[in-house]
């Protein structure tokens, strides 16, 4: 056996050992969900890092290609060769980063959800508790204890707020007062003098009521003259 299968053989039983520690170790229970983003968090700074040293090298194989240019031309080449390398690699941890950023965004939002169904589960458990110590029977009679109440209170408000002792009818009130001041108003007619009614039946003349006058007096006076002559 080479010893590239050696290697293999012992890299794949020590990987298998390694999983089935990790699947025991899982089986336990795994990372929760803050210790997995802390973790995506740690591998991009350090692929960061990676990636302004990769920049840097790759600027410094670019001035040693320049400055053996025309002096060796195989050193130039060589600097090339390993600039090509080097971004090779910046490529592959750019690639990396994206998927690592996308698994650490959909981590931290699957995360945000299951704490947010967490707490609305909670809630829905204390709403659930509340309503089981409410009974809809004594619900509904409290209602209508309430409205009740209301209507009594709305009574006794009326009674306070309604006009104290006697009620007179106002029709009549208003008929006595316009024969008052019809009454009033024929005094003030009188005290000013004015005109005295029309009798209805004919008065009877002056000169025969004369004469009736003169011819009873005329009378009398034979009269007093008739007692006067039997006295003598």
């Amino acid at each position: 056996m080479s010893k590239i299968a050696k290697l293999f053989k012992g890299s794949s039983s020590s990987s298998s050992s390694s999983s089935s520690k990790s699947k025991h170790h899982r089986s336990r229970g795994g990372p929760s969900p803050q210790e997995a983003i802390h973790k995506l968090r740690e591998t991009e700074e350090m692929l960061t890092k990676k990636q302004d040293y990769l920049e840097k090298r790759i600027e410094q194989e670019i001035m040693i290609a320049k400055k053996n240019g025309t002096k060796n031309k195989r050193a130039a080449l060589q600097a090339l060769k390993r600039k090509k390398r080097l971004e090779q690699q910046l490529t592959q941890i750019d690639g990396t980063l994206s998927t690592i950023e996308f698994q650490r965004e959909a981590l931290e939002n699957s995360n945000t959800n299951t704490e947010v169904l967490k707490n609305m589960g909670f809630a829905a458990k204390a709403m659930k508790q509340v309503h089981e110590n409410m009974d809809i029977d004594k619900i509904d009679d409290l209602m209508q204890d309430i409205t009740e109440q209301q209507d009594v209170a709305r009574e006794i408000s009326e009674a306070i707020s309604g006009p104290f002792g006697e009620t007179f009818d106002e029709d009549e009130l208003m008929a006595e007062l316009a024969e008052l001041e019809q009454e009033e108003l024929e005094d003030s007619m009188k005290s000013m003098g004015g005109l005295p009614s029309v009798p209805s039946s004919k008065l009877p003349s002056a000169r025969p009521s004369h004469r009736t006058t003169t011819k009873k007096r005329v009378e009398d006076d034979d009269d007093m003259r008739m007692l006067a002559s039997w006295a003598t």
